[in-house]
């Protein structure tokens, strides 16, 4: 059989379109997919958890009644329509049109009241609202109304908030489960799918796209407007080691990293396919927490000498570029709207060790063992703990180290007894600037004692003052109250300020598109070249 050179040449074309086409379908597949290294996520039921990652997961499965913009003003997102009594105590709701759940039924307004209800039993703002109501019921498929008992202005900024645990709203089937028993599924009506077929808890998961989404018709404006996804796929990819994950993104088998470590930085901004960027402008509050039932802190003058020790750059300095830290000296952060300098005389830069030694002996500090609690798998807090505990030494106090994973020290935490009974005296964490504007919602801003968050400190002035803020109406009373609060606050000094930082996320150049809020991470809106 002879071929002609023709033939042979439409054969030859033909061998190469085979071979062509599919490599084209699989870059475009690839520029609409997206992989993210976010962590484990191995609880999926944003009510049982504080977890980030979980609220991230709860942010694109779920959707929200009302969203905060990027000026931090809730505006509405599932509801359409909402108006409130001359009285100020009945707040009426009508849903919008074109909620659907991802498993083709109707969201409803007893989806609504469900989840309200079931949220409610542990996020402090919503046990307020529920302390409040006299009722939350529908009223008709579309329409439910919350009835309370005296007005709260701050209604809908408790709804829209973005702290840990959200309101996401969820099957009332879902939402009729105890609190603190975990949904089984994870059925929600945003804009993207969890994809439980091709889930692999420990190595990654996926979520598509929900085509069936109908998006508001406001343009995006933080974490409102319309949620317009670009993409068809994400995958959370739980990449453990750090190197691993930067040479992942190096090579491009990632699209983003939420938490490079710093000393990686200059390798990511030297890479010519790589970005650095900040997301949560306002950035995060590192902070110590002291035992104030168990000695030397029960003493308000060993608290007090803490807060002249910390030279505040030297312990952001330690694990964070200068150009990513700064000061704080207000319990509300650096930038919220009750920010505020009031009775903050006690901080100097590089910080005054000799006011703190004087403050110690004045409160009759007797070689007592101070407790630090240190978490191994958190580098940042570890190098403060040890740089705490070197610091203290220099003085004179009895400092020693407890180290462990975070899990043992959240356990250990728990503990309100004396250091020789398991107990302890200082640990650090952080948390965002953002959540420093809510006294009624941040349980490290209570001082109500044993009953409030983990060091409980105890004033009862602070409450009292603390109680006024869901009455007051405008935000320049706010601002005053906020004012009265912190001098207050730093008379008995609760909690011990380190300094603040923003932490930048990594990503290849080729994802755009991003939106910057505090607190959680929104999938929607961003693009892939």
């Amino acid at each position: 059989m002879t071929i002609s050179r023709r033939e042979m040449i439409k054969a030859g074309l033909a061998a190469a379109a085979a071979i062509s086409i599919p490599s084209v379908l699989r870059a475009q597949a690839a520029a609409r997919t997206v992989r993210m290294v976010m962590g484990d996520l191995s609880v999926f039921d944003p009510v049982v958890t504080t977890a980030t990652i979980t609220a991230n997961h709860g942010l694109v499965v779920y959707d929200t009644l009302f969203a905060l913009d990027t000026k931090l003003t809730p505006q509405p997102q599932m509801i359409g329509k909402w108006g409130v009594s001359d009285d100020k105590k009945t707040y009426t709701f009508e849903l919008r049109d074109g909620l659907g759940w991802h498993d083709g039924t109707p969201v409803t307004a007893a989806d609504c009241v469900a989840s309200i209800r079931r949220w409610a039993q542990v996020d402090p703002g919503g046990q307020l609202i529920m302390a409040r109501a006299n009722d939350i019921s529908k009223k008709d498929d579309k329409t439910f109304t919350i009835a309370l008992k005296e007005p709260l202005g701050i209604l809908t900024d408790i709804l829209a908030k973005v702290a840990p645990p959200c309101l996401y709203i969820m099957r009332q089937k879902d939402a009729s489960r105890p609190a603190t028993e975990q949904v089984t599924a994870s059925i929600g009506s945003g804009p993207f799918k969890f994809n439980e077929a091709l889930a692999k808890p420990g190595s990654n998961f996926t979520y598509d796209r929900n085509e069936k989404y109908v998006p508001r018709n406001e343009p995006a404006d933080g974490l409102a407007g319309g949620k317009i996804v670009n993409v068809d796929r994400v995958i959370w990819d739980n990449i453990s080691d750090q190197q691993t994950a930067f040479a992942a993104l190096q090579s491009g088998e990632v699209d983003f990293l939420s938490a490079p470590p710093a000393d990686l930085y200059s390798a990511i901004e030297s890479d010519a396919n790589l970005a650095l960027q900040v997301l949560n402008k306002s950035g995060s509050v590192y902070f110590m927490r002291m035992n104030c039932l168990q000695k030397p802190f029960d003493n308000v003058k060993a608290r007090q000498a803490m807060l002249h020790l910390i030279d505040q750059e030297a312990f952001m300095r330690i694990s964070f570029p200068p150009e990513y830290i700064s000061a704080v000296t207000s319990i509300f952060g650096n930038h919220t709207p009750y920010s505020n300098d009031e009775n903050t005389g006690w901080y100097k830069k590089g910080g005054d060790p000799e006011k703190a030694k004087q403050l110690f002996k004045e409160a009759g500090y007797a070689g007592e063992k101070v407790v630090i609690l240190q978490s191994t798998d958190w580098p940042e807090a570890s190098n403060c703990s040890q740089l705490l505990a070197a610091t203290l030494r220099k003085i004179g106090v009895n400092a020693e180290l407890a180290p462990s994973d975070w899990g043992g020290l959240v356990a250990r935490r728990a503990n309100n007894g004396p250091v020789e009974n398991g107990g302890w005296s200082i640990f650090i964490t952080n948390e965002t600037d953002y959540e420093r504007s809510d006294p009624v919602g941040n349980p490290t801003l209570s001082a109500n004692g044993e009953k409030g968050w983990f060091g409980w400190p105890k004033s009862d002035e602070y409450e009292a003052l603390r109680a006024k803020w869901s009455n007051v109406e405008t935000l320049e009373e706010r601002k005053a109250l906020a004012r009265k609060m912190q001098q207050e606050y730093w008379n008995f000094a609760g909690t011990v300020l380190l300094g603040e930082v923003v932490s930048p996320i990594a990503r290849r150049k080729a994802l755009t598109g991003l939106i910057g809020m505090p607190a959680i991470l929104p999938m929607w809106n961003m693009q892939k070249a």
